[in-house]
């Protein structure tokens, strides 16, 4: 199973206040309590985050996330690794006086539990992750910006 996403986020801040906030990679797990563990620093070209994530279901995903490219303030290229893994692009665009943030990403579960949800029922598995994007864009929004 893969899930493929592209998804349009509007922020009521501009972009380089988005992008401002995006940088403090540190207080990533202050805004987002699903974040269960977090190793990261710096949102540049290079940068290997360790991550473990809770959705609201009843396992959790371990991954490393590398960023590929990193183009302040407008573009985060990902590769990302462990029970998932894939791609994601982050593009940050002028909205007015507001932020457009288009979000593509393509990713599987490899193994685990998450593969075997994924495997046997699909629509839990995306519950899971459509959640920990919108969530994470409501805290991020109510608690970044």
């Amino acid at each position: 199973m893969h899930l493929t996403t592209t998804r349009e986020l509007h922020f009521d801040a501009d972009r380089g206040t988005v992008w401002g906030a995006m940088s403090r990679v540190p207080d990533f797990p202050s805004w987002w309590p699903w974040l269960r563990r977090f190793d990261g620093t710096d949102l540049v070209t290079g940068s290997v985050w360790s991550c473990v994530i809770q959705p609201p279901l009843p396992y959790v995903l371990r991954v490393t996330v590398t960023l590929d490219e990193v183009v302040a303030p407008a573009l985060v290229v990902a590769t990302v690794a462990g029970e998932v893994s894939g791609t994601a692009r982050l593009v940050l665009d002028d909205d007015g006086d507001r932020c457009r943030a288009v979000l593509t990403s393509t990713l599987t579960p490899t193994h685990g539990i998450p593969r075997l949800v994924a495997r046997l029922a699909p629509a839990v598995a995306r519950f899971g992750h459509d959640w920990v994007l919108e969530i994470g864009a409501r805290q991020f929004a109510d608690r970044a910006l």
